[in-house]
């Protein structure tokens, strides 16, 4: 998908989920959207960006594919750097510690990821990078 149309719709999605809290913008297709609210590690300003979502218990996690490039996404990076984030979803704004799966429970998570959304299997095909996985705690 070309960059600019990419960043554009992620933009009006992101918006379109903030103004009606969640009721347009907040599922395609079979998957569920959240929106990250981060600030970005070189710049300082305030981002945010729209990404599919699991949950698992109390938890939500998403997956870092990057639509399986090389390189991870910049939200990946400023949420390593500072991990307190607010996420919006289900009509709901939560501030969260985000943290970086590992081990088992990153083999769990990515099979409940992959069994709801085949195409990460794809993305990781694609790569040669470790796709990591974000958990989203409540702070």
């Amino acid at each position: 998908m070309n960059r600019f149309f990419l960043k554009l719709f992620m933009s009006v999605n992101s918006f379109m989920i903030h103004i009606s809290k969640g009721r347009l913008g907040g599922k395609l297709g079979t998957q569920t959207i959240l929106v990250i609210h981060y600030v970005g590690r070189k710049t300082g300003r305030q981002y945010r960006v729209p990404i599919a979502y699991f949950k698992t218990g109390e938890a939500y996690f998403v997956i870092a594919s990057n639509w399986g490039q090389e390189k991870n996404a910049a939200w990946y990076y400023n949420l390593k750097h500072q991990p307190n984030v607010k996420i919006e979803v289900e009509g709901k704004t939560l501030s969260v510690h985000s943290r970086e799966a590992e081990g088992q429970e990153y083999d769990d998570l990515w099979t409940v990821a992959v069994n709801r959304h085949p195409d990460y299997l794809h993305y990781k095909e694609m790569t040669s990078r470790h796709i990591p996985i974000m958990v989203f705690d409540r702070a």
